[in-house]
Order: C-alpha cells, then sequence, then structure tokens
C-alpha cells in the first residue's frame, strides 16, 4: 500500500529530476510558492522526498535524529566518498567515528591552523597583478586545496605533495556545470569503461588519489617518533574506547569527505563575501574599520572573533547556500513532523534555501545586510549552514576560521573591485551550488603588509 506523501509535485518525475538538477533554488522557490513550506517531491529513478522550510519541522527532526537513517540517506555521495566515510555512517558506528574526527577540528589545534591559513593566504594572493582581472572562486579554490594539503594532509613539498595537487582539481572540476553533474544523480552514467567514459576518468582519478593517500599515511606510521601537527597524523593517532584505531580505508575515505565537504564549499563561500563586500561599499567600509581597529599585525585567532566580520561572514553563508539541502534523513518507524503522519523510509530533506529566505525570521532576505545577525541571535533551527543535530559538520570551526581569516587577510592587504558589477547567478555544481562565472575581480593596489609571513609550521 502506498503511502500519500504531504502535497506532491504534480509534474512527472522525470521532469522533477531535470529540472532538481538544472536549479534546486529555482524548484524550491517555485514548489514552496505553490505548495507552502512541506512539500514532496519525486525524482525518477532516485526516489521521493519530503522538502521541509518550516522551522519547527526542522527542530522535531533534528531532537529526534536517533530516528532517523542519515548515513543510508547519503547513499549518491559513496562513489565519490568511499563506503566508510562518516557521512554514510549510522548508529554507533557514526558516533565512534565521529569522537576519534573530532580532536583536530577544536581548541588549541585551531591556533596553529590559524596562521598556517594566513600564510597560505599571502602566497596565492601575491600572484595576483594590478590591472589583470581574476576569478575569485578559481583563486580561492587555489587556497582553500592548499589548506586542505598542508593543514589536513600534511602535505607542503615533495613529489607526492606536486602530484595530488593537480588530480584533486581535476577530479573536483569534472562536475563543474549541471549537465556534468547528471552523472552523480542517474546511475546510467556511472559506468567505468575506462577512460572513454567521463565516469570511468572519474573513478580512475579517484584511485591516483588513494594510492597517494596510502603512500602518506605509509611515510607517516614508519615515523612516528616524530611529533606532526596535521589533521592526518591526529586522525592516526586516535584511538577508541576499545584501543583500536581507524583502518587505512577509513583514514582514506575520511581524508577524501573531508576534501569534499571543505574545499569546494570554502571557496564558494568566500567568492560570494567577496562578491557581496566590494558591491556594497557600506559593508566593505565598516569590516575595513573594523579590521584597522586592530593596528598592526594582529593575532589571528583575535581577527576570528570580530563582530562584524562574523556577521559577513553569516550573512554570506545565509544568502548563498553551497548546498540546496541538508543530508536526506529515512525514517526507521512512524513518526510525526509537523503535524503529518510519515511511514517508515520516508525521505526528509531540511531546506537550507527555504529557511534562509523567510521573509518572517529575515526581513527584505534578497538583501545582503549582516547587521542582521549582530541585532537578532538565530536558533539552530532557523539558521543552517552547517547542519544540525547529530550531523552538524565536524569541520565547521575550522571552515568559518578559514573564511574569516582569508577574507580579512586579502583586505588588510590587498585593494581589490569586482571586474564587472552585475547580478551573478548560482549554478549547480556537483553535489553543491556555486556562483556561476566564479566572481571576476580586479587588483587596483596593494596596501602594507600587516601580516608578516612566517616559516611552516608542520614539517
Amino acid at each position: 500500500m502506498l503511502t500519500q506523501l504531504p502535497n506532491p509535485i504534480s509534474v512527472p518525475s522525470w521532469w522533477q529530476l531535470i529540472n532538481w538538477i538544472a536549479d534546486p533554488i529555482g524548484f524550491q522557490k517555485k514548489y514552496s510558492q505553490k505548495y507552502g513550506d512541506i512539500f514532496s517531491m519525486q525524482l525518477a529513478g532516485i526516489g521521493s522526498f519530503v522538502i521541509l522550510g518550516e522551522p519547527q519541522a526542522i527542530q522535531e527532526i533534528f531532537t529526534q535524529d536517533s530516528r532517523f537513517d542519515i548515513g543510508r540517506g547519503n547513499k549518491l555521495a559513496e562513489p565519490l566518498i568511499g563506503r566508510t566515510s562518516l557521512m554514510l555512517m549510522d548508529g554507533d558506528r557514526h558516533r565512534r567515528e565521529r569522537k576519534l574526527l573530532m580532536p583536530p577540528f577544536h581548541g588549541e589545534k585551531l591556533q596553529a591552523y590559524a596562521q598556517q591559513i594566513c600564510l597560505i593566504t599571502h602566497q596565492i594572493a601575491s600572484e595576483w597583478q594590478i590591472g589583470q582581472p581574476f576569478v575569485a572562486r578559481s583563486a580561492m579554490q587555489k587556497l582553500s586545496l592548499e589548506v586542505i594539503i598542508q593543514i589536513v594532509f600534511g602535505l607542503a613539498n615533495g613529489e607526492r605533495y606536486q602530484q595530488i595537487k593537480p588530480l584533486f582539481t581535476d577530479w573536483l572540476n569534472m562536475t563543474d556545470s549541471p549537465l556534468r553533474s547528471s552523472m552523480l544523480f542517474l546511475k546510467s552514467l556511472q559506468q567505468d569503461w575506462g577512460n572513454w567514459t567521463p565516469w570511468g576518468q572519474m573513478k580512475y582519478k579517484q584511485r591516483c588519489i588513494y594510492d597517494l593517500l596510502q603512500a602518506e599515511i605509509e611515510e607517516k606510521r614508519t615515523k612516528e617518533n616524530e611529533r606532526w601537527g596535521d589533521v592526518l597524523s591526529l586522525m592516526m593517532a586516535a584511538r577508541d574506547e576499545n584501543g583500536q584505531a581507524m583502518t587505512d580505508e577509513e583514514l582514506k575515505d575520511e581524508l577524501l569527505t573531508i576534501l569534499f565537504a571543505g574545499h569546494e564549499t570554502t571557496a564558494t563561500t568566500i567568492a560570494w563575501a567577496f562578491y557581496q563586500i566590494f558591491r556594497n561599499v557600506n559593508v566593505q567600509e565598516k569590516l575595513q574599520q573594523e579590521l584597522d581597529s586592530l593596528g598592526e599585525n594582529p593575532n589571528p585567532m583575535e581577527i576570528a572573533q570580530l563582530p562584524y566580520l562574523t556577521a559577513v561572514c553569516q550573512e554570506t553563508l545565509r544568502m548563498y547556500p553551497v548546498l540546496p539541502t541538508l543530508f536526506p534523513r529515512i525514517t526507521k518507524s512512524s513518526i510525526n513532523i509537523a503535524g503529518y503522519q510519515l511511514e517508515p523510509n520516508t525521505t526528509l530533506m531540511a531546506s537550507i534555501y527555504l529557511i534562509h529566505y523567510r521573509e518572517d525570521l529575515y526581513p527584505h532576505p534578497q538583501q545582503f545586510r549582516p547587521e542582521r545577525f549582530i541585532e537578532r541571535q538565530y536558533s539552530p533551527s532557523e539558521y543552517i549552514p552547517f547542519g544540525g543535530g547529530s550531523r552538524r559538520c565536524l569541520g565547521y570551526t575550522l571552515a568559518l576560521l578559514e573564511i574569516k581569516l582569508v577574507i580579512a587577510t586579502v583586505l588588510s592587504n590587498y585593494q581589490l573591485a569586482l571586474a564587472k558589477d552585475k547580478p551573478i547567478k548560482v549554478q549547480r555544481r556537483g553535489f553543491t551550488l556555486a556562483p556561476e562565472g566564479g566572481v571576476r575581480m580586479i587588483m587596483t593596489g596593494k596596501k602594507s603588509l600587516k601580516f608578516e609571513p612566517r616559516s611552516k609550521i608542520f614539517n
């Protein structure tokens, strides 16, 4: 017996799939106007999903996470991030893995990472030429990849470092448009016939990345007596309650998950932030005054505490969610959410976009207005850029630190402007959303350095 889902969209499932892949933001906007805060879509060949854009419903989900399978809902990502990724786990195994992965992303470790982020930002920005346009998102991709390779993987030089960078870039760029992203959603396109097919090329590059990561793990294992500050070394040293370490397969899958979850998302957010900062003179001036108030050579952790800089980052994440929805949650048993009785195996997806553009929460949501985050505190179900419940993004503190420090370092040392001041559309890029064209900018001048680059922190 088929159970009726809330407010089902009344167009063919194949047409819904095409539109969901092509324009998930426009899709949600259109059908939320027609059906309200809660409606159901049917994607041909994938399944049915209940979309939720109501804070109370999302709060009910977050407080009852144990009643959902979430790892099972992320199966679409398995070909990219591996079967032992934290994203694909549920229950005790998820709790164990999350506990093992938590320490490197919090506490005093962040202070060491902060200095390295500022150094890497200077290295990337020093390549920009006055009067020569560049694509902000591409530059920030290069920067965020460098952060992950150095801070997470612990690679700063050598042959493996040189090999892994272009491999990662090529691998991620294989889904850089809605059309190329289709192979992540359509099983029929996931045929590994070698380099004759896009999927074959993608899987080949993935195997090469795994081989390089395995070599790095083995090298670190032979140098156990040396002190390493990178995330991978800390992951290798972690032990669960039974004294067990993570397996090599788990380590590699988690590293790929960190790359997948942290590289694209951070680069995109910084590019959007630059777009809005240099489009709004008042925002740029307020931000510059706040940064100048710290004087010369400020402590990176002091920069990260600046209220207006924090609000600018929060507003960017509100306006431009990198994912159209949170991870799918599949009901284990019958459950009541927002007055709807949902049967077992119903898949729910909280919409970041619909929540972040609610007029009752964010008046004039199309306006970039950082002050709203200074004037009001939002609940965990009203502001969800990093998810929530038991699945809140593990690396969100490091991601926010990177976004803040990159913006602050660039604004304090370089004069930039938008190459063209025109509206930029959101475009699907794999599972994520990005600015179409990448935000073209131009450097108009340099300032005296407020941060003196220092030697590398990691071996």
